[in-house]
């Protein structure tokens, strides 16, 4: 089992992706919208991909958040409200939202676990300060971190209910950043008090989550020269150590323009930091396979990481009512 998750180019394998997943075996599989065409085809693409590495129970991911990113989209699958809906919702009833952020994120949880997809890369925590760019906006639950952290962990309840396993993003925070980094590498200038008393708090309120992915963003503050997701200063001592992150640690997308070099040369970089897999997206073959050759099979505090990231699929918690989840999606649509 490689330190690699990686994705397909199309809705059904081509015989030259089964060879590649059954000779390397990637920790997991990662879904866009490429990818799904209705529900049948998905559940036969992803039981297909653990046939092939060798494990029912293999990690298969998607970015499903609503509003702007959400791969799987009607008439097959609901359309959900962003999540600062429920920002929105918690400055009239706070409680009404923790409700809905737990309910509708079941409602989000159950269509993929319907699917066998088994994790989704949500929620986001970033936190967005005046002057950032709005690569977050509206994938943010809140601007104030406190609000945010709880709407999550709400959100977090949902995603275990449904038998799905949440990933935090992204680590240590992309909220302050001016830049998107799918296009360029953003730099924040922020002290590290300024870190601490905002973009950091929702990420140490749930540390405890199972997966967690980076930020290609350098904090000046912290390492002038590497983004988190190559930054050993980062990783250790931000992330693993005031954090207190302890979970599985992904790298965001390989391909994305903020990182420069050769792909090998940034899955190296990613992995020698402290990332315990890294993420590639682009389906492209022989990029796939270029990144697969320099992954080491996961072992040691990596491999038991990935093994309680995989144990962490299973439902967890008490299902709310599907009328329930349903009036709390009505009521974030109708707000607009």
């Amino acid at each position: 089992m490689k330190a690699l998750i990686c994705s397909c180019a199309d809705t059904t394998l081509r015989e030259e992706e089964r060879a590649f997943f059954a000779e390397e075996r990637p920790f997991g599989l990662i879904l866009f919208a490429r990818n799904v065409e209705n529900p049948d085809q998905v559940r036969a693409l992803v039981a297909e991909f653990r046939t092939l590495v060798g494990r029912e129970d293999a990690p298969v991911f998607i970015d499903q958040e609503g509003g702007r990113v959400q791969r799987l989209r009607p008439p097959h699958w609901r359309d959900y409200p962003p999540t600062a809906s429920l920002g929105a919702l918690w400055r009239r009833d706070p409680l009404v939202a923790l409700r809905a952020a737990r309910a509708v994120t079941w409602l989000l949880g159950r269509d993929l676990a319907t699917l066998g997809i088994n994790a989704d890369c949500l929620p986001v925590l970033d936190v967005p300060v005046a002057g950032s760019h709005d690569i977050i906006g509206d994938r943010a639950y809140a601007d104030e971190p406190q609000v945010a952290a709880l709407l999550a962990r709400a959100a977090v309840a949902g995603l275990k209910a449904a038998g799905v396993a949440p990933v935090i993003k992204h680590i240590p925070g992309h909220g302050r950043a001016r830049a998107d980094s799918h296009k360029e590498l953003p730099v924040v200038d922020a002290s590290l008090e300024e870190l601490r008393s905002h973009d950091f708090l929702p990420f140490a309120a749930l540390a405890d989550t199972p997966m967690a992915m980076t930020a290609h963003v350098v904090y000046a503050a912290l390492d002038d020269r590497n983004p988190a997701t190559t930054s050993r200063v980062v990783i250790d001592d931000i992330i693993r150590g005031e954090i207190g992150f302890a979970g599985l640690l992904m790298s965001d997308d390989l391909n994305m323009e903020a990182l420069d070099g050769p792909l090998a040369a940034r899955a190296e970089a990613a992995l020698a930091a402290g990332c315990d897999v890294v993420l590639h997206c682009s389906g492209e073959l022989e990029e796939m396979r270029t990144v697969a050759a320099v992954c080491p099979a996961l072992s040691g505090m990596a491999l038991q990481r990935a093994e309680a990231a995989t144990k962490a699929m299973a439902a967890q918690g008490m299902a709310p009512s599907a009328e329930e989840a349903e009036a709390c999606l009505e009521l974030l649509r109708a707000m607009g």
